[in-house]
């Protein structure tokens, strides 16, 4: 056995032990922000007692990456790689094609060491063959483009296994510094994240994993051709925490435990940039527990939101049942908001003031 061939393999069993703490962490322990929130309490809409618009008007449609969806929701970049992660992939995928929303897979890394890891994430367009899915790749991954240790050509891959309609880039600079197998080298993500969007067919989306970003962060994204951003803010899953308990520590104490810039304040200084950038889209997501909640978002500048934790969590311990009468009831909480604020559109929400609750 070569060394290259060894040291992939061992990379693999890392990842796919990883992926299965990330999991069992975010079922068994308490891994939410602590003293920061997301911001979006803070805010309420102004209820409209004469809408002029009967409910039956009300049309949460969006095209989401070229695909109409049923609502401006999806769920968001979660997991693979594992034997259980295939499974829960297969469960999501199956009830995200069902109610016609999107659905992100998790890292594929682990496919760029092993290519029989394709499996847990092919499902995914197995079970789900019309609705909009997202490919997924750390950020140190992209970076390694310009050192050679990748080629273009690996990154096709990881899109047409599973017939991706947009590949994510996470920028998790925070996740990676706490891990304990982190990786923290991450100059050239820049020129990589360029080069995606100069050679994939699909578009790239930069996102974060639950710390933010910032308006400098996102006009240099969007400054080499990327168009969609996935904000990802501060507020609920602290993958810090998560990463702390993964080491051993889990000290919600622990300064690094509420890093980043909260949900809000990062979609409204992402969304500022639409006059400068107008193909911009942007996709909210990071504490978002509710329909009430995703349509705060939209009204504070997202096109699209996401969430991954509450849905993880429901599908496992409730089942494909449970989680459709979830997703369910956040679109209708969500045509509910739109009705009792007089907006016909998820365009029409975006025009909705929000007022600071007193």
């Amino acid at each position: 056995m070569s060394k290259s061939t060894s040291k992939n393999k061992e990379s693999s069993r890392t990842s796919a032990r990883r992926k299965h703490d990330h999991v069992d962490i975010v079922l068994n322990k308490d891994v939410a922000f602590h003293s920061k929130t997301t911001g979006f309490e803070s805010v309420d809409f102004v209820h409209n007692a004469l809408p002029e618009l009967n409910f039956s008007d009300v049309d949460p449609a969006v095209v989401f990456l070229n695909k109409k969806i049923i609502a401006p929701l999806m769920v968001s970049c979660m997991t693979g790689g594992f034997a259980q992660g295939a499974t829960i992939n297969r469960l999501l995928a199956s009830v995200c094609e069902e109610m016609g929303i999107p659905m992100g897979v998790g890292s594929q890394r682990i496919m760029l060491d092993n290519p029989l890891k394709d499996k847990s994430f092919k499902v995914v367009r197995d079970m789900a063959p019309s609705i909009p899915v997202l490919g997924n790749i750390g950020a140190t991954e992209v970076a390694k483009l310009h050192q050679d240790e990748y080629r273009i050509d690996d990154f096709y891959r990881l899109v047409d296994v599973i017939g991706a309609d947009a590949l994510v880039v996470h920028c998790n600079p925070l996740q990676e510094l706490l891990q304990p197998e982190g990786n923290t080298n991450f100059s050239g993500v820049l020129d990589g994240i360029a080069l995606l969007v100069e050679k994939l067919d699909c578009p790239v989306i930069v996102k974060e994993v639950g710390a933010g970003i910032s308006d400098d962060v996102a006009r240099r994204v969007l400054s080499v051709g990327v168009t969609y951003i996935d904000v990802a803010g501060a507020g609920g899953t602290s993958w810090s925490g998560i990463e702390m308990y993964r080491r051993g520590d889990g000290d919600s104490s622990h300064p690094f435990w509420d890093w980043g810039i909260p949900t809000r304040e990062s979609l409204e200084m992402v969304a500022a940039l639409r006059p400068e950038f107008p193909a911009l889209r942007v996709i909210a997501s990071g504490g978002i527990y509710d329909g009430v909640t995703a349509a705060k978002a939209i009204a504070s500048g997202a096109d699209i939101v996401g969430a991954a934790r509450v849905f993880l969590e429901t599908g496992i311990r409730g089942g494909r049942r449970s989680l459709k009468k979830q997703i369910r009831r956040w679109i209708e909480d969500i045509k509910g908001v739109m009705f009792l604020t007089g907006a016909r559109s998820v365009i029409d929400l975006r025009q909705v003031q929000l007022k600071k609750r007193r």
